[in-house]
């Protein structure tokens, strides 16, 4: 049985060495296709909410904004070919897509309110580059630092991320300006709830590949019902070209600011632990468990992903975890399927037209399926939250003080406008001030404690148990 485990490991199929491992092998160019695709399609809203955010609360003209949308999904093709095909010590080289984290956004919007419309990319595209480079340096150190990031703290976080974005949805179906004369219309109200509750029931009754683009199809839907109450916008096409190659600071120059590098590190480091769950769970759904080595190899494929990212107008990059459930549920293991679906992101980046489609969609509509998206991302963290022992009086105590320390910017958004601007910039972050709080109050509580507060993961899905006080 060890020689048996010893050769899968290795990458070789029923204990013959020259085999191929169904991550390794090439399938026929219309099946890798298609499966690629279909990849596209799990992760496509996903890619393109991140720009539309931040265009839209950075009240970017349409065709800035298609730029924008084009960058992001280019940017996450490059990372993803990347992620998946490796080069050099870059790379977990398995079915692993990369993308726009949604815990960038929360930042960046403080970034947004605090450096004004004209500098704002700029400042964001100096502090991803720099969040990358640490990233990819930091990245074989970090594979044996899991244990300071159990699910207690994992869980808070991505938790916040979700519950910090809410309001971005809520002002997008009423509307951002409250002295606006249509401010919370209720036709807006009405096609927002429409769109919110078509997603829900979508995600609900279809199957197979149409249940992976569900919000996809809410947002068509909503956007066609929008259509005569005339909430759409068409000047886009007027403008946007039908190709354009990303050129390096095409949106932005980066600008450096240390606060605002700080708080996209910790956005980082998150990312570089949710990444890091990810590939030892795909790797035990794929058959190749993900050892130090390969943990590694993948966070250096995020911070040089995200690196690459900010030089061409995108943001910081990292595991999509949907696609991960598309790994499962297909049991199509290729890794060569997920490059060609880096591939197709590449080719819709290119062509600017495709992120005048997206862009025609009207704030209400995408208000209403950003709550349902913005929801999974808190439900992902409670279940995170669900591997921790919250009976534990340490682990609740983390959690309330960690929730309570980060909603205060979301509840509260000028709640700390008296403190210095070089601080506000991590303080107006939900994201930001919960992770320091989780991790510190983690460290605090388990020194007091003399133990570790949570089992550490193992490579391969084993947990080492604490030991008792």
């Amino acid at each position: 049985m060890a020689l048996f485990k010893a050769r899968r490991n290795r990458g070789t199929r029923s204990g013959r060495p020259d085999s191929v491992h169904p991550v390794d092998e090439v399938l026929p160019p219309t099946r890798m296709l298609a499966f690629g695709v279909q990849h596209v399609a799990a992760m496509y809203a996903g890619v393109v909410a991140p720009p539309l955010i931040v265009g839209e609360a950075m009240g970017l003209p349409p065709v800035q904004l298609t730029l924008l949308i084009g960058a992001s999904l280019f940017t996450a093709g490059l990372a993803t070919v990347l992620q998946s095909l490796g080069v050099w010590k870059i790379g977990a080289r398995l079915p692993f897509v990369n993308g726009v984290t949604f815990g960038s956004v929360a930042p960046i919007l403080a970034i947004v309110a605090q450096q004004g419309q004209h500098n704002a990319l700029s400042v964001v595209y100096g502090s991803v580059l720099i969040a990358g480079v640490l990233a990819f340096v930091a990245a074989p150190y970090f594979s044996r630092l899991v244990r300071f990031f159990p699910p207690v703290v994992n869980g808070t976080v991505i938790t916040l991320i979700g519950l910090s974005l809410m309001p971005v949805g809520i002002r997008w179906v009423a509307g951002p300006n409250p002295e606006a004369p249509d401010h919370a219309a209720p036709e807006k109200i009405a096609i927002g709830a429409l769109t919110f509750v078509l997603v829900l029931l979508f995600n609900r009754f279809l199957t197979g590949f149409w249940n992976r683009v569900a919000l996809l199809i809410g947002l068509v839907v909503g956007t066609l019902v929008a259509w005569p109450v005339g909430l759409i916008d068409t000047t886009t096409f007027e403008s946007a070209p039908v190709f354009n190659l990303p050129t390096p600071f095409e949106l932005g120059a980066p600008v450096f600011d240390l606060t605002a590098t700080l708080s996209l590190c910790i956005v980082m480091l998150v990312a570089m632990m949710e990444s890091t769950a990810d590939m030892i769970a795909l790797g035990e759904i794929v058959d190749r468990p993900a050892d130090e080595k390969t943990i590694a190899a993948g966070l250096r494929a995020d911070g040089a992903g995200s690196a690459l990212s900010a030089v061409f107008g995108g943001f910081t990059c990292s595991a999509f975890a949907q696609n991960i459930g598309l790994v499962a549920l297909t049991r199509v293991r290729s890794r060569h399927v997920v490059a060609t679906a880096g591939g197709v992101l590449v080719l819709l980046g290119l062509f600017p037209v495709v992120g005048a489609v997206v862009s025609l969609v009207p704030q209400p509509v995408l208000g209403g399926a950003a709550l349902v998206l913005f929801g999974s991302v808190a439900t992902s963290g409670i279940r995170t939250l669900g591997r921790a022992d919250l009976g534990d009086p340490f682990h609740s105590l983390i959690v309330a003080g960690a929730l309570g320390i980060g909603m205060i910017p979301v509840v509260a958004p000028h709640f700390y406008e008296h403190f210095p601007a070089a601080l506000r910039t991590v303080l107006d972050s939900g994201i930001s001030t919960g992770c320091i709080a989780a991790l510190l109050l983690n460290l605090l509580f388990t020194a007091m404690r003399g133990q570790r507060s949570e089992p550490t993961p193992a490579v391969g899905g084993d947990t080492v148990a604490p030991t008792n006080p």
